[in-house]
C-alpha cells in the first residue's frame, strides 16, 4: 500500500468511526462527497484492500508485449546500434513494419540503459535565421562535405543541393573529392526531376567564382577588362541560372545543418544496407532521399513552384561539361592534356573538313568523353 492509499484509509476509518464528516474528509482527500461515501461503503464491505488501485499488478491492455520489446532491443543492439533514437524509430517502421511513437521508443531504450549516440546540445550563440523563400526553386543551396561515409572506402565527397523554401534535398552525389563534375551531376538531377531553378546559393569556392574576382581596379574596369567566368558559371549562365556567393557558412545554414543530419543518418544506413562502394552508394541515394524528404520536407508558402520547365531540345551533355578552346592543324588534329586528337565526322572515319589553324571548342566530361562543338568554329 502506498503512502497516499494509507492516508486515504486512515481518513475513511475516521469517517466510519464518526470522528470526521464526509464533507470534512472530502476536503482532506480532495475528493467529492460522493466518492467518500463510495470509499466508506467499500471499506466496510471489503476491508482495507478496497483503497488499493485495482490496476496494480496488471499489465495495461495497450502495453507492448515482452516479446516485442525484446525484439526491438535485439534489433537495436545487433543491427541499428549506431542510429539515434528518432532515426531508429523511422527504420523500425520502414524496414520492419513496427509502428511506435517516439516516446515509446525512448522509454524502451532508456529503461534498458541504452543512450542515443547523438544528443542535441543547446547552441552557444543564437543566430537570426533568414526567412525561407516563398516558392520552391527560387533559391537552391549547394555545397560539398568530405567525410568517412563508408569506413572500408575512406573519405568521400558528398555534393548536395537543398531547396530553401521547402528544405527538400533535391540531389546528392558522391565523388572522391569536391569537383565540378559532382556539381554538374547535381544540376543534371535537379533539372531532370524538378526543372531549372532561378538561382543557386554557394560558397566562394573557385568552382563558383574566379579567384581574380574583386581584384580588378576601377581603371581596369573602365578599360573594359573583365574576369573570366568559371566553367560552372558559364554552364549556369547558359541555363539562365544566377549564382549567389555566400559570405560565410552561416549564410547558407540550411545546407550546413544538412551535413550534420546526413553524417548521422546516411552513414548509418549505408552500413545497415551493406553499401560498400561509391558506385553502390550513388545508386542508394534516391531511395534514401525519398524517405528523408517524406519526413523532413515542408510545404512552401506559395504552392506554385518557381522551377522553369526544361526546353525539350536542350542537350545537358553539351552544357554540363568543361569547354576548352583549341586550334587544329592541317589534319584536324589538336592537343589536350598532352594527348593528340583528330576531329572526325559522325561516321567516325572521315576527317572533318576544318580550315587549318581554325579555333574549335572541345567539350569534355566523364559522361561524354571528348566531343567537338563544330557549330562555333571560326577563322582566326
Amino acid at each position: 500500500m502506498t503512502e497516499s492509499e494509507m492516508q486515504k484509509l486512515v481518513v475513511i476509518n475516521k469517517v466510519i468511526d464518526g470522528t470526521l464528516t464526509a464533507s470534512e474528509a472530502a476536503q482532506v482527500l480532495d475528493l467529492s462527497v460522493r466518492q467518500i461515501f463510495r470509499l466508506k461503503k467499500g471499506v466496510k464491505e471489503q476491508g482495507a484492500s478496497f483503497v488499493i488501485h485495482k490496476n496494480r499488478g496488471r499489465k495495461p491492455a495497450n502495453a507492448l508485449s515482452d516479446e516485442l520489446v525484446n525484439h526491438i532491443l535485439t534489433l537495436r543492439k545487433e543491427k541499428y546500434f549506431d542510429t539515434n533514437f528518432s532515426h531508429f524509430r523511422d527504420l523500425l517502421e520502414d524496414d520492419k513494419g513496427i509502428i511506435l511513437s517516439n516516446s515509446s521508443v525512448y522509454r524502451i531504450l532508456d529503461k534498458a540503459g541504452i543512450q542515443s549516440p547523438r544528443k542535441h546540445r543547446r547552441p552557444r550563440k543564437i543566430h537570426a535565421r533568414r526567412e525561407r523563400m516563398p516558392q520552391a526553386g527560387m533559391l537552391v543551396q549547394i555545397d560539398c562535405t568530405s567525410f568517412e561515409w563508408i569506413p572500408s572506402v575512406g573519405n568521400m565527397a558528398l555534393h548536395g543541393a537543398i531547396d530553401d523554401a521547402t528544405g527538400q534535398v533535391l540531389a546528392l552525389y558522391f565523388t572522391e573529392n569536391e569537383c565540378m563534375n559532382g556539381y554538374f551531376e547535381l544540376m543534371r538531377t535537379i533539372i531532370g526531376q524538378y526543372g531549372i531553378p532561378i538561382s543557386l546559393y554557394a560558397d566562394k569556392h573557385t568552382i563558383f567564382a574566379s579567384p581574380n574576382k574583386g581584384k580588378i581596379s576601377i581603371e581596369e574596369q573602365l578599360e573594359g577588362k573583365v574576369v573570366n567566368e568559371t566553367q560552372f558559371q558559364m554552364a549556369m549562365s547558359t541555363l539562365g541560372i544566377s549564382i549567389i556567393n555566400a559570405r560565410s557558412p552561416q549564410a547558407k545554414g540550411r545546407v550546413e545543418r544538412l551535413w550534420n543530419t546526413l553524417q548521422d543518418r546516411l552513414r548509418a544506413e549505408l552500413r545497415i544496407y551493406g553499401i560498400d562502394s561509391m558506385e553502390k552508394a550513388n545508386e542508394f541515394l534516391p531511395k534514401f532521399l525519398e524517405r528523408y524528404n517524406k519526413r523532413f520536407a515542408i510545404e512552401p508558402q506559395d504552392p506554385e513552384p518557381a522551377f522553369r520547365e526544361s526546353p525539350p531540345d536542350i542537350d545537358l551533355d553539351n552544357i554540363l561539361c568543361v569547354k576548352l578552346s583549341r586550334k587544329v592543324d592541317n589534319g584536324g588534329v589538336f592537343s589536350l592534356h598532352s594527348q593528340y586528337y583528330q576531329v572526325v565526322c559522325d561516321d567516325g572515319k572521315t576527317v572533318a573538313p576544318i580550315v587549318p589553324r581554325a579555333k574549335i571548342t572541345v567539350l569534355t566530361s566523364p559522361r561524354i568523353g571528348i566531343r567537338c562543338s563544330m557549330a562555333i568554329i571560326y577563322m582566326l
